[in-house]
């Protein structure tokens, strides 16, 4: 586990540094980032909730979660480049797993690029292949990319 490191829980507030990891961290190529007008329409809606993964002041990483009856969904996960492949998106992808079980949630669900690096991690945490979105992102470059649906039990 990287040193200095804490998740905590955020909210609206923490809006701009959230924006500019996500800036940082998603390909503009791919399509898949979110608009900050997105982000706070739904952050302060029943059932959502934001993790941050701090280095002190600094935002390095966050996960956004969703929880609607007994399922919970893993909207967005974005770490900085500067901060990938250190153990910060498994740390927020556990709190994610931890807090939606706690809220009651008895099964994980999330979507997520075909090709996207982070697939290694979601699978490596129990997700499986539900299904697939066909020709559900759009890059700049006019390339179409599908969409995975990962599920796993809420069960640790």
């Amino acid at each position: 586990m990287p040193g200095g490191i804490t998740i905590v829980e955020g909210g609206v507030a923490e809006l701009d540094p959230v924006m500019r990891v996500m800036e940082d961290s998603f390909d503009p190529a791919y399509g898949e980032a979110w608009t900050a007008a997105q982000c706070a329409g739904l952050m302060p809606m029943p059932g959502v909730w934001l993790t941050l993964a701090r280095d002190g002041d600094e935002v390095l990483g966050f996960a956004l979660g969703r929880i609607v009856l007994k399922e919970a969904e893993l909207l967005l996960l974005a770490v900085r480049r500067d901060g990938q492949r250190q153990g910060i998106g498994q740390m927020l992808l556990d709190r994610f797993m931890l807090v939606a079980t706690t809220r009651g949630a008895d099964r994980l669900h999330l979507e997520v690029r075909d090709g996207n690096p982070a697939i290694k991690l979601y699978s490596k945490a129990g997700f499986s292949e539900v299904g697939r979105r066909r020709n559900y992102y759009t890059g700049r470059d006019g390339q179409i990319y599908d969409a995975l649906t990962l599920t796993r039990a809420a069960t640790f």
